[in-house]
């Protein structure tokens, strides 16, 4: 085949993609777009406006422009939201750490970051580096079932794991470190830095990652073309920069671009 034919070929496929994507995608004519509200490697909030700020978002708008219809972002409480969302057809798409249970419910569909997770302790805390944590008499916290939980669930052997059923408000998780209540708190690393800059030198963050974990695109369960195109939609904006632009932009601490096939 020529290099006309090919390119020809290749135009042609671009155009079927655009074409017929619209009514997968979104077929409300809106693609609605479930995301963790209360994680900035998600996107941040702003509290007074509503408006939303950060590399979902950013993924979102994209992927509609390409798509030639309107968007909307719809800020959950926790992954178990996330999922009901997408699994009930509230939201077209959604993202979501990687994990297994997760994905017996929903389908992952294009990783675009990886987040690094640590522990936030008190200034004077005798852990220095995060396998520190798991140590007898070491008490550490985290909020059911967001990554950081799992992870500690299943793989501390000593330390006693304390699950708090939602996010504590930063003072509460501040004096929790404090008054000796935890010694640690497992978090990802963005969170871990926004938490300490609020303390005022009450708390720190330990240096590096106990785990790095994906950031994806999730979608109904069993819907294969669906998977393969937001796939080939993330496939694209990684190779173009824009994932890594996104980042940049937001921020995020330690935070970088998922690479592919993972």
């Amino acid at each position: 085949m020529n290099r006309f034919a090919l390119l020809t070929a290749g135009a042609f496929l671009a155009t079927a993609w655009m074409q017929n994507s619209p009514a997968l995608l979104a077929p409300t004519g809106t693609l609605r777009a479930a995301f963790l509200g209360t994680n900035p490697v998600h996107a941040r909030v702003d509290a007074k406006t509503g408006e939303v700020s950060g590399p979902v978002r950013d993924l979102t708008q994209e992927l509609a422009r390409r798509l030639g219809v309107p968007f909307t972002m719809i800020p959950a409480p926790d992954a178990k939201a996330v999922v009901g969302h997408v699994q009930g057809g509230t939201a077209d798409i959604g993202f979501l750490a990687y994990e297994e249970a997760r994905a017996k419910e929903v389908d992952f569909a294009g990783g675009f970051a990886m987040m690094p997770l640590t522990y936030v302790v008190r200034a004077d805390s005798p852990l220095q580096k995060p396998a520190d944590a798991d140590r007898a008499g070491v008490r550490v916290g985290a909020v059911k079932g967001q990554t950081p939980e799992i992870y500690v669930s299943a793989n501390l052997k000593q330390a006693r794991v304390r699950a708090f059923d939602t996010t504590p408000p930063d003072a509460e998780l501040q004096r929790l470190l404090v008054a000796g209540e935890i010694d640690a708190f497992a978090l990802n690393v963005q969170r871990g830095t926004d938490l300490v800059t609020s303390s005022r030198s009450a708390v720190r963050m330990l240096p590096g990652s106990f785990f790095e974990v994906e950031q994806a695109f999730v979608v109904r369960k069993g819907d294969a073309q669906k998977v393969e195109t937001i796939k080939r939609f993330v496939d694209e904006v990684r190779a173009s920069g824009f994932i890594k632009a996104s980042l940049d932009r937001a921020k995020l601490a330690g935070v970088t671009v998922a690479p592919p096939g993972r």
